[in-house]
C-alpha cells in the first residue's frame, strides 16, 4: 500500500478510491451478481412469502425496503458524487471536451429509450405512463459487470460509465419528481435549500472537519425525503459541497488529506461490500408466479426491453459518435469503438431504478408484472451482448490502455 501511495504522489495525482476498485478488483461486481441471483431464486422459492413480507415490515416511519432504497442508497450516491466531483475538478472529467461526452450520452440514453417505448405503447393510455421505465441505467449493476473485465477495459471508460450512469440516475430522479410525484412539499424543499446554502458556506469558509457536513447532510436527507423528491438526491448534493482542496492553491498531492479524500476512503468498502449487496438483494427479487410466456409478446414488455437494449445503444453510442465526429468531444482515453459499443449496451441494464419507476407508474399488479419481465429481459440481453463486445474488443489492447490510464 505504501509503495502505491508513494508512486501516485510522485506522479502528482492521488488515485481515487473508486478508480482503484474498478480498475483492480472485480470482487464488488461478483458479490453483486451473486446476491442478485440469490434474490431471484428466493423470490421464486418457498421462502418467497417471507422474503416479500420482510421487505414490507415497518421500522419506524418507513418499511425495510424504503430504508434500504432511500437511506442506504443515499450513502452510495454520496460516494459516487464524491468520485464525480473529484473527476470533474481533478481528473478524467476536468476538461469540457471530456465532460460534455457523458452528459450528452446520458441525455441521448434517456430520450431514445423513451421513444422506443412510446412507439410500442402509443395506443394504450394506461401503458403509456411507463415511458420512463427504460430510461434509467442501474449504476451498481452496470459498473459491477464492467468491473469483471478488470484491466481489459481502460480506466477512463469505467469513469465515463460512472459519470454517465450518475447523470442518468439524476435525470431519472428529476423525471420521477416531475411526472411521478403525486405531491411536493414546498416547505420541506425551501428548508432543504437553506440547509444546502449552509453547506456551501461551510465549503467557502474552508471548514475541514467532516462532522458539520455529515450532520447537515442527515438533516438534508430528512427534508428531501419529506419533500416528495427521491431521497438519494441528498447524497449527491452533499457530495458536491465536500471540499477537495486542503488549502487554496495547494498542490494536488496534498489533496490526499482533504475532507473529500478521507470520506471517499472511509465509504469505499462499506458501500461496495455491504450497502450495494443489501440493495441488490432487496430489489432484484422478481417473482414469476402466474406469469406465462405470452407476456413476452405484450407491447408493454417489448417496449421496455427494446428501449433498454436498442434505445440505450442508439442513444448513448449515437450521441457519442456524433460528438466525436464533429470534434466536440473526445473518446475516453485508450478506448476503442468496440468497447464503447459494449459500454453503451451495459447502459441498458436498467433493473433497480427501472423497477422503482415501474412501481410508481402502474397501480395495476398485472401491468407491474409485465413491466418487471420486460426490465429483466432487457437488462439481461443488454448485459450479455455488452459483455460479449467487451470480451472481444477488450483483448485488443485493452490491458495496454488500462495500464497507460
Amino acid at each position: 500500500m505504501s509503495s502505491e501511495k508513494s508512486s501516485t504522489v510522485a506522479k502528482g495525482r492521488i488515485q481515487s478510491t473508486l478508480r482503484q476498485f474498478l480498475g483492480n478488483e472485480a470482487a464488488g461486481g461478483i458479490v453483486l451478481m451473486v446476491v442478485a441471483a440469490l434474490a431471484i431464486v428466493t423470490a421464486n422459492s418457498p421462502l418467497a412469502e417471507s422474503y416479500f413480507h420482510l421487505l414490507h415490515v415497518y421500522l419506524g416511519p418507513l418499511s425495510l425496503q424504503h430504508w434500504i432504497n432511500d437511506a442506504l442508497m443515499a450513502v452510495f450516491f454520496l460516494l459516487v458524487g464524491l468520485e464525480i466531483k473529484r473527476e470533474m475538478l481533478d481528473g478524467q472529467l476536468s476538461s469540457w471536451s471530456r465532460r460534455i461526452l457523458p452528459g450528452a450520452a446520458a441525455a441521448g440514453g434517456m430520450v431514445f429509450p423513451a421513444l422506443f417505448y412510446v412507439y410500442f405503447n402509443s395506443g394504450d393510455p394506461a401503458a403509456i405512463r411507463g415511458w420512463a421505465i427504460p430510461t434509467a441505467t442501474d449504476i451498481a449493476f452496470a459498473l459491477g459487470v464492467l468491473s469483471l473485465f478488470g484491466s481489459r477495459v481502460p480506466a477512463s471508460l469505467k469513469i465515463f460509465l460512472a459519470a454517465l450512469a450518475i447523470i442518468d440516475d439524476l435525470g431519472a430522479v428529476i423525471v420521477i419528481a416531475l411526472f411521478y410525484t403525486a405531491e411536493l412539499n414546498l416547505l420541506a424543499l425551501a428548508v432543504a435549500a437553506i440547509v444546502i446554502g449552509n453547506l456551501v458556506i461551510f465549503n467557502r469558509m474552508g471548514v475541514k472537519a467532516l462532522w458539520p457536513y455529515l450532520a447537515l447532510g442527515g438533516v438534508l436527507w430528512v427534508l428531501v425525503l419529506a419533500s416528495g423528491v427521491h431521497a438519494t438526491l441528498a447524497g449527491v448534493i452533499l457530495a458536491l459541497t465536500i471540499p477537495l482542496k486542503t488549502t487554496p492553491g495547494a498542490p494536488e498531492a496534498s489533496h490526499e488529506e482533504s475532507p473529500l479524500h478521507k470520506l471517499e476512503h472511509a465509504l469505499h468498502k462499506p458501500v461496495a461490500f455491504i450497502i450495494v449487496p443489501i440493495f441488490g438483494f432487496a430489489n432484484a427479487g422478481v417473482s414469476f408466479a402466474g406469469v406465462s410466456l405470452s407476456v413476452l409478446a405484450e407491447p408493454l414488455t417489448l417496449g421496455i426491453a427494446a428501449g433498454l437494449v436498442f434505445g440505450k445503444l442508439v442513444g448513448v453510442l449515437g450521441t457519442t459518435t456524433v460528438l466525436v465526429k464533429l470534434k466536440l468531444a473526445e473518446l475516453p482515453a485508450h478506448a476503442s469503438w468496440g468497447q464503447m459499443t459494449g459500454v453503451a449496451l451495459l447502459c441498458g441494464i436498467g433493473f433497480t431504478m427501472s423497477l422503482f419507476i415501474a412501481l410508481l407508474a402502474f397501480d395495476d399488479p398485472a401491468l407491474q408484472d409485465h413491466a418487471k419481465i420486460g426490465i429483466l429481459m432487457g437488462s439481461v440481453v443488454a448485459g450479455v451482448i455488452g459483455s460479449i463486445f467487451l470480451t472481444v474488443f477488450g483483448r485488443r489492447g485493452g490491458a495496454k490502455g488500462a495500464a497507460a490510464a
